[in-house]
């Protein structure tokens, strides 16, 4: 009995340690840390985006049409992406890469979406400098 709490115990410890780890996404050694590492790029790109659209629609406030219509380019661009990647993730989905390339899609996507955005809403045809600063692409 105390050999099994102590063996119980002492995976819960472990797991907390290894849970509580710096991932290296540089250097990821399993699948679970490409997917993880993955994920976490795709994350960042989302936010970077989100903060770039929302720039975009508070500049370009004084013209509603304009707003409705970069909304409603989300929206499509939105359901491309699922689409698109998702038929990444069938070309590969006997793999256990299939997941890293879905999201890697998502990703370099993305970024594009966010170099967009600040490329045609957020930037002047003359040398005033951009809202935002020029995202990577």
């Amino acid at each position: 009995m105390r050999k099994t709490v102590f063996v119980v115990l002492f995976g819960a410890a472990f797991s907390a340690v290894a849970a509580d780890k710096t991932l290296d996404c540089d250097n990821p050694k399993t699948t679970l840390q490409v997917n993880e590492c993955a994920a976490m790029a795709l994350d960042a790109s989302r936010e970077e985006m989100a903060a770039y659209l929302e720039a975009s629609l508070e500049h370009n406030g004084f013209d509603p049409e304009l707003v409705e219509a970069i909304e409603s380019a989300q929206e499509q661009w939105d359901n491309y992406v699922d689409s698109h990647c998702g038929s990444v993730y069938t070309q590969w989905r006997d793999g256990t890469i299939r997941d890293a390339k879905a999201l890697s899609c998502k990703t370099r996507l993305t970024r594009q979406r966010t170099h967009e955005i600040w490329l045609n809403f957020l930037t002047y045809m003359d040398s005033t400098p951009p809202v935002l600063p020029e995202p990577a692409k």
